[in-house]
């Protein structure tokens, strides 16, 4: 097997985990994502819940990560730059959260409820896409400050 086919089977098989944990949980239902954004009604903590098993599995897995001198499926680990708070950060993060906000839809969860979503659902993620589209067009994809390298590592 060829790095760049583990790489693309071990990027699969996580995107299927994280999709089948997020039906599991029931994200996939914008009720419990709007119940948990709902702090002065009937607050649902599911979401909560969801976000520290994430953070727990997260930072185990970095604990055993760092142990090792390269990734699995690749010859190193990509490095992020340096975070940057700018106007386009605080723009996009006002606007991803009025748009989760008003449908209850976060990008991911949208996805993985394709199969049943129906019209709302497939309408959320034909927006999504044409917003992103239009962002990419306007802004060039040229410019983006980070780029996954690891189809260059072969």
């Amino acid at each position: 097997m060829t790095p760049a086919v583990g790489r693309a089977l071990g990027g699969l098989a996580s995107g299927l985990l994280f999709g089948a944990g997020l039906v599991v949980s029931g994200m996939t239902d914008p009720a419990n994502v709007l119940g948990f954004l709902d702090v002065f009604g009937r607050w649902d903590p599911k979401l909560a819940f969801v976000m520290l098993g994430a953070i727990v599995v997260h930072a185990l897995a970095l604990r055993v990560l760092a142990r090792r001198p390269a990734p699995w499926l690749g010859a190193a680990y990509s490095v992020l730059p340096p975070p940057r708070i700018d106007g386009r950060l605080v723009l996009g993060s006002l606007v991803f959260g009025v748009g989760w906000g008003l449908s209850g839809y976060c990008p991911g969860p949208a996805i993985a409820s394709l199969p049943a979503a129906g019209a709302r659902g497939l309408a959320f993620v034909a927006s999504l896409a044409a917003g992103q589209g239009v962002v990419l067009g306007l802004d060039g994809l040229g410019s983006w400050a980070w780029r996954d390298t690891s189809a260059s590592r072969g």
